[in-house]
């Protein structure tokens, strides 16, 4: 018996936004959703109950840098990313097929495989897709995702044509080597920002026997209308009853646009990354903590919001920035983890009410767009 589902309950009347969850065997996901990045085994400055009290219900780790280290079998002999880790809910693993984009200068691709030499030590490791869902097999998480090619962008058609045709081979290749029952596997269409391609790549991929599709390859430093644009364009070709999910995305406004295109599924590390350099999101647009105007600010950096961080005045957040010390960074990402929870799940509510585009155009104009 398959242990993943998925069920839609609501479509929005206006939008193509969609309200499910997504059922695993360490519990569901309610969607749209966005995933917490753990890239290496923990979500950066934050302890695992501090995730999950921000509300978030799937996080996300990466075969790569996972495998570089404590290594796979190590995670294997630890019990598996769940019980290393200490997150109990779902794990979503990618699958190092980023990697292939963002140490480009360090990766040379064949038919075979990715070689990278390690950031590390400069060690070579060669990634086939077998050897990617053999990883993700060992790390124990809920979803593994294919190993995909991604290329930089721009990129000649015949590169982009290239990349999009390894990429459905190379899913085959993981959908024949896996070997748990208890683990999802998501495709990944590519097709750089041609939307014929995009398409042709979902329908060759929807012929798959897969337990859900990514979209992938964008927020690489196109505009964000050509995202919307490719989205758009893709969700309508993959399996309806399937989660969709868009990698590596992004700033809220992106997650609230793509979710009105048919997205089920986000994750970034922009929440944490950004508060680890004092920026908070909020309704009012991005606050920059270390700005003197905060200095004697008593006010929190949002009224309703439930997180430690809203515990605090913005002026002593400042302080805490200014002064160097570590709670700050922890404080902020906190915040910004709780505030992009706090929108998907307005976001939840609003499409099962058929007012998805009401929403967005308040979360709008409070951003000043």
């Amino acid at each position: 018996m398959n242990p993943f589902k998925f069920e839609l309950s609501h479509r929005d009347a206006s939008t193509e936004a969609r309200r499910g969850v997504f059922l695993t065997p360490h519990g569901p996901v309610q969607t749209p959703a966005f995933m917490p990045v753990g890239t290496q085994g923990t979500v950066k400055g934050v302890t695992i109950d501090q995730v999950a009290a921000t509300g978030a219900e799937m996080i996300l780790g990466n075969t790569y840098h996972l495998t570089l280290r404590p290594g796979h079998e190590t995670v294997r002999k630890l019990g598996g990313l769940h019980a290393m880790s200490g997150w109990q809910g779902p794990i979503l693993t990618d699958s190092g097929g980023f990697q292939i984009f963002s140490l480009d200068a360090i990766t040379k691709v064949d038919e075979q495989a990715a070689t990278f030499r390690s950031h590390i030590d400069g060690a070579i490791v060669r990634l086939t897709p077998e050897h990617s869902i053999e990883i993700q097999e060992a790390l124990g998480s809920d979803v593994a995702m294919v190993l995909d090619h991604v290329i930089a962008l721009p990129a000649t058609q015949p590169e982009v044509l290239a990349a999009m045709e390894r990429t459905i081979r190379w899913a085959k290749r993981c959908l024949d080597a896996a070997t748990r029952e208890d683990q999802a596997r998501f495709a990944i269409v590519q097709g750089g920002l041609d939307e014929t391609l995009r398409v042709q790549c979902a329908n060759e991929l929807s012929q798959m026997d897969f337990n859900g599709y990514a979209v992938g390859g964008l927020s690489v430093g196109e505009a964000p209308e050509e995202m919307y644009r490719i989205t758009a364009a893709t969700c309508p070709a993959l399996p309806p009853h399937k989660p969709r999910y868009l990698m590596g995305v992004g700033r809220p406004i992106d997650l609230l646009e793509s979710v009105a295109r048919g997205i089920d599924l986000f994750d970034c590390v922009m929440p944490t990354r950004n508060g680890r350099n004092g920026l908070a999101f909020t309704d009012q647009g991005h606050l920059k903590l270390r700005n003197a105007i905060h200095r004697e600010d008593t006010r929190p950096l949002e009224d309703h919001c439930p997180c430690l961080a809203c515990r605090h005045s913005r002026g002593y957040l400042r302080h805490l920035f200014v002064a160097g010390e570590m709670l700050g960074p922890i404080l902020l990402s906190i915040h910004n983890l709780t505030y992009y929870q706090r929108i998907m799940a307005g976001a939840r509510e609003a499409i099962e009410q058929d007012q998805f585009a009401e929403y967005l155009q308040q979360k709008k104009t409070g951003w000043g767009m």
